[in-house]
Formats: C-alpha cells, structure tokens, sequence
C-alpha cells in the first residue's frame, strides 16, 4: 500500500485539491426533478458558484465569511433544514421581507406579483400527462418564468409572514409540483451552497437520452 501511494501520490493530490475545490469554490449540480420546470429540466447539469455568498471551510456549513447577497430571483443551491438533502430553488423573499401567496399569486411587501400567460405545455405526471400554465411572473425589477398546474390539488395560499434574519424563502418554479417554503420552511443562511448560473450540459433523462445541445452553456434566468 506504501509502494502503491508513493507511486500515485500526484493522482492523489490531484483528487484532493479537486475535491477541495468541489466544496469551496465551484461545483455543478444535476437536476434530478421536475420541481423548476420550465426553467429546468430533469438531466439538466447546472454549474454553481460556491463563492457567490459564502466563503465555507471546505466539507461543512462553517461560514468563514459573507462573499455577497442572494437577490429576489436568484437560483441558489442549498441544504433542506429538513434532512440536508440538496435541493436547488428560487429565492422568492429576502431577510426582512413580508411575504404572503394568495391563489397562487405572490405578494411580497404589499406588492402583488404581475402575470402574463406564456402558453400551456405538457407536464408529466404518473404514467401519463396533464396541461401546465406556463405564466411571466414579474415582481418589480425582475421576471421569470414559472408554471401552475390547475388540475392538481396544491397548496396555493401562505402568510402574509416575515422572512426573519439570515434566513431566505425558496420556491420551485413549478409551483404546484416543488417540495419549497411549504415543506421545509424558511432556509438558514448557513445552508446556502451557491449561485447557479447556467447549464453545463444537458440530456433527455426522461426520454431517449440524447444531448439537448440547445440547453449547452444557457444562462439562467
């Protein structure tokens, strides 16, 4: 074993400076659920900026650091309060913020969320298929895309309650189909991983495999 670690010990190193910057700097991040549709797609791999808000001893959740703020809007990578599984949703409400939905629409500090109907598409569901309402959701300076599943039993409504400090409210932007804020709660700054960014690369999981060049390097929004 000694002889074996001599002779590969610049392999190793290599394996574990890359794994130190796997957990310090940057990372990529597979999706595996449909929870941010039309956004993302299930075989999307998106890269993360591990130092968008944190600086983090390598492999825990100690904070050395503040490196930047999450805004309304960003896709960040984090740590379930509930049971740490890693989960990648929007940040709907920042610290401080009074957050409320009602019917599916979003009210953040007494300012009601604008829609516009983008148009329908099909949205996987058992062994078969329904309609989605893909809409424009805008809310003061920034807007993305977001779906609504009108046939399903969701829960549509919250608050109005504040974000306490340090602390973020995460959706899915498949809204009647994402595990967020109604599963888990508000998400502790120190949970937060990164920022993603845009995909990587991308493949039909659900489907045939084949790449999905057209998805290659787009940046998220």
């Amino acid at each position: 074993m000694k002889n074996w670690i001599r002779l590969n010990k610049g392999f190793l190193l290599f394996l574990f400076l890359f794994g130190i910057f796997r957990t310090a700097v940057a990372d990529w991040n597979p999706i595996p659920s449909g929870s941010m549709r039309p956004n993302l797609l299930e075989g999307d791999v998106v890269f993360v900026n591990r130092l968008a808000f944190n600086l983090k001893v390598p492999l825990t959740n100690i904070v050395l650091g503040h490196l930047g703020e999450p805004k309304h809007g960003d896709i960040v990578t984090f740590f379930s309060p509930l049971d740490d599984t890693r989960l990648i949703k929007r940040v709907i409400a920042l610290p401080g913020d009074t957050v409320e939905m009602r019917d599916e629409k979003m009210i953040i500090n007494g300012h009601e969320a604008s829609y516009a109907v983008l148009g329908t598409a099909p949205e996987p569901m058992g062994q078969g298929s329904i309609v989605a309402l893909r809409l424009n959701e805008k809310m003061g300076g920034e807007q993305h895309r977001i779906q609504v599943l009108p046939q399903v039993n969701a829960n549509r409504n919250f608050g109005p309650i504040m974000v306490p400090p340090d602390h973020y409210l995460m959706l899915g932007d498949n809204r009647d189909n994402s595990g967020d804020y109604r599963h888990f709660g508000f998400v502790p700054r120190e949970l937060l991983i990164g920022r993603a960014e845009r995909i990587l690369v991308s493949a039909d999981i659900k489907g045939n495999w084949m790449p999905r060049t057209e998805r290659f390097g787009m940046a998220l929004q």
